[in-house]
This record gives structure tokens, sequence and C-alpha cells, in this order.
């Protein structure tokens, strides 16, 4: 047997193994496809669903480090290739998804609530501050993971601390003022998956946190495109290259009926892309660089995705 052959048999037999051992919540050649705002993807070699910490934990010393991990949240903020993923796709169930007052203050959600969900639950409770989570797609996880935010807030401003787990099987806290939070950016290694954290509010009247919640929807509403196929912005602003926002730049500089495939610039608001119909990860891909580069030929300025790009 010569070395490329048995290099196939010995990986078929682990992912045998993995799928006799973890069968109830691991599946092979998974189509990504339908996990995903954008509605774009191919199938990932080994998709794991994860039901507890233990198991977790369990898993990632079974694979040992022998793979590349992608955590996949609410798929709000991931362009994902159509070709097969070589890897891992970790999604954490609902054991993950629980929402719970540590003190009159503090809350605490598993890495898996949606951002929304924190939000309504701040509201329920009268604790202001998660007001801007109202407005936000996906999850807990990937907010703190990219500092999200949204009108002048961001993840930073309310985190408390993480609990995390490493590929080894390590569980770990990590206080949000050893983070090193940057403009969407928390510098946390892409080898930590997140479990749960904790967020500091303020008692706030409830009616009055409704009433702003309702203001900031309605704002969203009317700038962005929603209940289409869609992954939110898709660069950041420039925020150390000018003052102007990114939308403004594409709007000045690149023609905004270009498109690739079915893959367009959203006519609500010119930093969403939109897959009009059955758009390919190239054709995202194209409009992405596309557009980029109008910008800098005309500007001299780099933009950088938002969204998670997965190859």
């Amino acid at each position: 047997m010569d070395e490329r052959n048995a290099k196939i048999f010995v990986m078929s037999d682990y992912l045998k193994e993995l799928s006799s051992e973890f069968s109830e919540n691991l599946k092979l050649n998974y189509d990504l496809k339908k996990k995903n705002w954008f509605n774009i993807g191919g199938k990932t070699k080994i998709y794991y669903k994860a039901k507890n910490l233990k198991e977790l934990i369990k898993f990632l010393k079974k694979i040992n480090n022998k793979e590349k991990i992608f955590i996949l949240g609410g798929g709000s903020n991931t362009l994902i290739t159509d070709n097969d993923y070589d890897g891992v796709v970790i999604k954490l169930s609902n054991n993950f998804n629980n929402i719970s007052l540590l003190t009159e203050e503090i809350i605490i959600a598993g890495s898996a609530v949606s951002d929304k969900s924190l939000s309504e639950f701040a509201i329920n409770n009268g604790l202001g501050g998660f007001e801007f989570l109202s407005c936000i797609p996906g999850t807990v996880g990937g907010g703190i993971k990219m500092n999200a935010g949204c009108f002048g807030k961001e993840f930073k401003d309310i985190l408390i601390s993480i609990q995390a787990v490493d590929k080894s099987g390590k569980v770990l806290t990590i206080p949000a003022k050893d983070i090193d939070f940057k403009y969407r950016e928390s510098g946390l290694s892409d080898d930590l998956i997140f479990l749960s954290a904790s967020f500091k509010g303020y008692k706030k009247d409830k009616a009055l946190i409704k009433s702003e919640v309702q203001k900031l929807v309605k704002k969203k509403e009317q700038a962005q495109p929603t209940r289409i196929k869609t992954s939110g912005s898709t660069f950041k602003n420039p925020i150390n290259q000018t003052d102007k926002k990114v939308w403004q730049l594409i709007k000045d500089f690149v023609p905004l009926e270009k498109s690739f495939g079915d893959a367009s610039i959203s006519k609500k608001h010119c930093n969403f892309f939109v897959n009009k119909g059955n758009a390919k990860f190239d054709d995202m891909k194209n409009l992405i660089k596309f557009v980029s580069d109008c910008v800098f030929k005309k500007t001299g300025i780099k933009l950088e995705t938002e969204i998670k790009i997965i190859e």
C-alpha cells in the first residue's frame, strides 16, 4: 500500500471511530448551505453538535488537535466556501442557550444565546445597557469574538468575563479587562470555544427600555435590509484611515448596480451584500473583491471584511 492510500485508509478508520463514538451528535459530509444567512456553502467533513460541556471536552480530546475547527453560531456573519471544508464544524446545542440572573444587575448567558434574546431578558428584568443587542443578529459567542456593536455600543461595554474551552479541552475564565478589545475585534484566540459570559447592566424602567429598543429597531429597519439572504455589514468602517463610514465610500466610488451571478449590493444599504437567489461562494467573494478594489483605487483606503470567510 503506497503512502497516499495508507493515509486515506487511516483517515477512514479514524472517521468511522469518531462516528461510532459520537453517533448521536456527529454527521459526516454535512451540508452547510442552510446553516448560514447567505444560504451559500458546501459540505464539511465533520459536523458535531455539542450536547453539553462534558461531551464537548470529550470530543476535543478525541480529535486531539488533528483538525481545523470552525465554531458555527447563528451563521449571520459568515460566508462559507462551496468546496468541501476539510475540518470540523462545531455547533453548540440548546444546553449552551441558557440565561439567568447572577445578581440584580449581572446576567449569565450561554454562548449560543441570541443577542436579541439577551436583550429581551434584560428588558424583562429591568436592566439597561443591553438595548443595542436587539439590533444585532447572531449569538453571544460570535458577538464577543468580533466585539459586535451598533449605534455607538459594543459587547465590550457590558462584558464582565467569559468562560471558554481550548482545543485541548481545558476550561478557562477570562476577565474582560484582560481582553484587548478593539473596533470589531477581541484579539481572542481562534482556538477558544466560548461557553458562556457574564454581563453587567444597571436598573432601569422597563417601559423606558422598551421604548428605546423600539426606536433602535425602527431605525435599523429603515436603514438596513431585513428578511432576505444577507449577512449583515460586509466591511468594517475604516476608522484608522478616514472619518467616513464604509457605506459612504461604497456609495461614492463603486457602481452599485454591479453584480456577480446572484450576488449583488443591497439597494437599501450598500454595505450589505445580498444573495438574490442562487449565488455561489465565488460570486460573493468576487463582489467583495470588486468593491474593495474600487474603493482602494479611488481613495487608497484598504477595506477589511467584517464577515467571516470560511475556506
